[in-house]
């Protein structure tokens, strides 16, 4: 009814921010609730201590003796904080994370005492009953064997009365059945394979880690608005509202002062991060009203995704004091912004230097240079990859919208670097005169700093853009765990750079080559074949989408389309050459995804379906009776007159009727088309169905719903609307 509609306005008018004052400076606060090496050094024995570090930086293995002395200090140290019980946290193949809390509590065999117990046993492996998680076939639903174990590189936290421990998850046969496992397999291959490249230019470097920072964004709704409405809460978005008249178009949101209510809302959550070790530092408005985001420090790649989900889980707990739902759909509102989690990624070495960071000598620009240029080639060899791993049923209404990257997966890297390249591209085959030597590295990649001091521009419409220092996978949606796209992106660069060490070593060797020599060689060959990758303009426009077709670019603008990547031979060769995932796993995540794909548009049409009728429809007709009762008065005072008296009202009448039947045709075509696919049981025709015959019925249903939300009295309309869900602050 539409009294639930003005409750809830009445409701989050009247709302006032939540009193919030912060505990302490953010330095003395960050890292509280984290068994880090503060905790750790007090806690621990020395060995127990060194045994972590250990496992951490070198990935040496703990024995069980050992972790019964971590086990025992990690107790104490919650104990110490009130905490009652502990969870092995994970993040099963749902997009979520996973918990199953036991309490620090047993008791004698005879019930008579009862003591605070966690060992090495509970801390290295549990066995939860997860059956129903999915898993893509790799097991059976009966079969609740999946194990739990503790993931040391991500330490444990705290969070209310609960100590958090970071795990994979796998089967009883091993198979990794989260998006940890294969993010951490990617990892060591990077490692690996661009250690041994790093040894050209630095023997010092023994160890070459990737790095994350993802940049969040979200949308504030206060929670009454949002429960009025059935389809955010059970979709994350609208299905079906009117354009607000006043949306993004002044631009006034876009950075401006962050409204009262939104702002001690992220005081507390940054506190809450600084507690957790999440190094939040930047908050702004984003270009839509109500729209924010939050960035954070560059960190290591694995404890940057633990941190972006907890994140994620934080922002819902702490939106709760806050009466405010947080919307982290890619496209919550139509006509909009929708929102993206920029992924930043580059390489560090143990030696203190960024790969991806050029510098003033041509010596460390040469090697810039080679991981620049490896990158490239690697997104140019597997940019269909790269698209699957950031395919989604959401990410699917934002990709190519005015705010996001196109589907085309292109790499910007600006004029002035383009310049370089080109020139590197012209050069000698085989062994370098001293002359083209000497020009190279001075005028060419010794000045390569002062280039990028006017490569200021970033292409907004580019997914994957060389910012300076880092590249930008700005593709990325916002619900998704940075998992799925940093494993693929880490291992399709460690496989480029393993090749290209090959191809190096390979031209020193047998054409007997100087270093320098043959990496300038091998390079120029990456250069010429990766051109196709690389684009400057206009990622939006349709001119655009015919040259990347001549390129041979591929431009799946549907997840069915993208996700048969994921299946394809090149990519069960990559992930299983590379040690991320074998072929069972690979299959195991592109059944999973499709499965997941067509669940999400089947429980949008449902919901659509149920709004539409059980909404709309009736709040319509009892709208369209009054216009009845209206004409009927008419006529009886006007008699035969009434119908110039009351044309309008007629054209009304029918205009409701026309939507009607619209809506009810649709939704029954609709239904059948899902009926059709439901019968389906392979998964990609399944997907293929639903994206195809049962999705383009949501757009015709949405305009009769919107065109009546304009047309019915807006004191009968039961919804509400965009200008009240986006502009009440």
């Amino acid at each position: 009814m539409s009294t639930i509609r003005f409750q809830a306005l009445k409701e989050a008018s009247n709302r006032k921010p939540v009193k919030f004052e912060e505990a302490d400076r953010k330095s003395t606060l960050f890292g509280s609730n984290v068994f880090n090496d503060k905790a750790m050094k007090q806690y621990l024995t020395s060995d127990a201590f060194k045994g972590v570090q250990g496992a951490v930086q070198y990935g040496t293995k703990i024995d069980r003796k050992l972790a019964d002395y971590i086990a025992m200090g990690m107790k104490e140290w919650a104990l110490s904080k009130g905490v009652t019980h502990y969870t092995h946290w994970f993040q099963p193949l749902t997009g979520t994370t996973a918990e199953k809390h036991d309490a620090f509590f047993e008791t004698s065999y005879d019930g008579g005492d009862a003591v605070e117990k966690f060992g090495g046993a509970q801390l290295v492996q549990q066995e939860p009953d997860a059956s129903s998680f999915p898993n893509g076939g790799i097991r059976n639903t009966f079969e609740a064997r999946g194990y739990t174990a503790w993931d040391p590189t991500s330490p444990a936290f705290i969070f209310g009365t609960t100590l958090c421990i970071p795990t994979v998850f796998i089967s009883y046969t091993g198979e990794a059945l989260d998006f940890k496992t294969p993010l951490l397999r990617a990892l060591t291959a990077i490692d690996e394979a661009a250690t041994e490249v790093c040894k050209y230019f630095d023997k010092n470097v023994k160890k070459v880690t990737a790095t994350l920072g993802w940049e969040q964004e979200y949308f504030l709704i206060d929670s009454a608005l949002a429960n009025s409405r059935p389809d955010l809460m059970m979709t994350g978005r609208t299905l079906l509202g009117h354009t607000s008249a006043k949306g993004q178009q002044l631009d006034d949101h876009y950075f401006g002062a962050i409204p009262t209510r939104a702002l001690t809302y992220m005081r507390d959550l940054e506190q809450e991060c600084m507690l957790l070790g999440i190094p939040v530092k930047t908050r702004h408005n984003e270009v839509a009203p109500n729209q924010f985001e939050l960035a954070p420090i560059f960190e290591e790649t694995n404890l940057a995704v633990d941190h972006n989900c907890l994140l994620m889980d934080v922002m819902q707990k702490v939106a709760e004091r806050h009466d405010f739902k947080v919307l982290f759909h890619e496209k919550p509102f139509k006509g909009v912004n929708g929102s993206g989690k920029h992924n930043n990624w580059s390489l560090a070495t143990d030696t203190g230097v960024n790969l991806l960071s050029p510098s003033k000598t041509p010596m460390s620009n040469l090697q810039f240079l080679t991981f620049f240029i490896n990158t490239i080639k690697a997104v140019n060899d597997n940019e269909a990859l790269l698209r699957a791993a950031i395919a989604s049923a959401s990410n699917d209404h934002r990709l190519g919208a005015n705010e996001a990257p196109p589907a085309i997966i292109s790499v910007f890297i600006g004029e002035q670097l383009t310049k370089v390249l080109d020139e590197l591209e012209g050069v000698t085959a085989g062994k370098l005169s001293p002359e083209e030597k000497t020009d190279l590295k001075l005028n060419v990649v010794g000045k390569i700093p002062d280039v990028l001091l006017d490569n200021t521009d970033r292409n907004r419409t580019s997914p994957f853009a060389f910012t300076g220092n880092k590249f930008e996978f700005r593709a990325v949606g916002s619900t998704a765990n940075c998992s799925n796209s940093m494993t693929t992106l880490n291992a399709i660069v460690g496989k480029q750079l393993r090749d290209f060490k090959k191809e190096v070593d390979a031209l020193i060797e047998s054409k007997d080559m100087k270093k320098d020599d043959a990496i300038f060689n091998v390079l120029r060959e990456y250069i010429k074949h990766s051109k196709k990758i690389l684009f400057e303009g206009d990622g939006y426009s349709e001119e655009w989408e015919i040259e990347a077709a001549k390129r041979g670019l591929s431009n799946f603008k549907t997840t069915p389309q993208a996700l048969k990547a994921r299946a394809s031979k090149q990519a069960l060769d990559l992930f299983s050459e590379m040690g991320i995932m074998n072929h069972i796993e690979v299959e195991a995540r592109y059944e999973i995804e499709l499965e997941e794909y067509t669940k999400k548009i089947q429980i949008e049409g449902r919901v659509l379906g149920d709004i539409s009728k059980n909404h709309v429809i009736p709040t319509a007709i009892r709208y369209q009776n009054t216009l009845i009762e209206n004409v009927k008065g008419l006529k009886d005072i006007f008699g035969a007159e009434f119908e110039s008296i009351a044309k309008e009202q007629i054209i009304l009448i029918k205009e409701i009727s026309g939507h009607i039947e619209g809506i009810n045709s649709k939704v029954e075509a609709m239904t059948n088309e899902r009926k059709k696919a439901n019968t389906m049981t392979d998964a990609q025709e399944m997907a293929e169905a639903y994206c195809d015959k049962v999705k383009p019925y949501f757009e015709i249903i949405r305009n009769h719903c919107d065109k009546l939300e304009l047309l019915v009295d807006n004191e009968l309309w039961t919804l509400t609307k965009y200008r009240e869900l986006l502009f009440t602050k």
